[in-house]
């Protein structure tokens, strides 16, 4: 599994890699040049959308289009016609959001974290379809990361990035979650669990920030592959292509000296053994 630069894009903190089988686009977003990004692998095609802010993640939506988090903010996107406010998240001041996910009910799942990276007061909400605001479910931590959704929707994931440890929580029919247990810890020396993403198995990707490198678990949480990638901040994963066995990486440049890290910020690639499935969409 050696991985590939498939766009050097520059990104100063690459982030929320979206893969739309439908249309076999990639989104994703650059959060701190207020960037959204879309590659297409079949002809090579890249388009950007500037947007402004902080937009940090992107998830497809049940009516076509896009929803996206940034700054506290949610907003709808079409290419056509830009940014839809759709609700504010009654986080703390001087928070933002951070990556999203999607359940099999249709209800978006996001983190917020604090953007100078000092007060632990990331947490993890839930947006409901027809709700007034997103609802804080989890967390208490400086840097939210995650979450994911189990294939079987039975378990969401969500990432202590400073503290190195990925958390489990059961996923109830109702949108609750039952209490959080330690799936996985990631040394110091290994880099800082970022994104993570689940494939058809259940298992569990994470991009090691600091340790250029993604792994991934298995559902009883033990390590079963690691992926040296050529980036040393790499930020979560998308499983993706004609059959889900691509795994797009997204990565950052921010803080790195570009001569020393060329391909810093840069969309990466590589193959799985076991596929990921297609993401589901906001309930709109």
């Amino acid at each position: 599994m050696k991985a590939e630069l498939v766009w050097s894009v520059g990104a100063r903190l690459g982030e929320g890699p979206l893969w739309v089988p439908e249309r076999g686009w990639l989104w994703f977003v650059d959060i701190k040049q207020g960037l959204l990004h879309r590659f297409t692998p079949e002809g090579g095609a890249r388009d950007s959308f500037p947007l402004g802010g902080q937009p940090s993640f992107v998830v497809a939506a049940d009516d076509g289009g896009l929803v996206i988090g940034s700054d506290l903010q949610l907003f709808g996107f079409r290419p056509e016609t830009g940014l839809t406010p759709l609700a504010a998240v009654p986080a703390t001041p001087g928070d933002r959001t951070n990556d999203g996910c999607v359940d099999r009910a249709g209800r978006l799942w996001f983190g917020t974290m604090h953007d100078g990276e000092r007060d632990a007061t990331g947490r993890i909400w839930c947006y409901r379809h027809g709700a007034a605001a997103p609802e804080p479910l989890a967390g208490g931590c400086v840097i939210t990361n995650g979450p994911a959704v189990s294939p079987d929707g039975a378990w969401l994931y969500h990432v202590d990035t400073l503290a190195g440890i990925i958390w489990r929580h059961a996923l109830h029919d109702d949108g609750g979650l039952g209490p959080g247990a330690r799936f996985a810890e990631i040394a110091r020396g290994e880099g800082h669990p970022d994104g993570i993403v689940c494939d058809a198995e259940g298992g569990l990707w994470v991009a090691l920030w600091g340790g250029a490198a993604a792994v991934r678990y298995s559902p009883a949480g033990q390590r079963t592959d690691r992926v040296a990638l050529p980036c040393a901040q790499p930020t979560k994963l998308a499983l993706g292509g004609r059959d889900f066995r691509t795994a797009y990486v997204t990565s950052a440049a921010i803080g790195l000296d570009p001569a020393a890290h060329p391909a810093a910020g840069g969309l990466f690639a590589f193959e799985v053994a076991v596929p990921g499935f297609a993401a589901p969409k906001v309930a709109r």
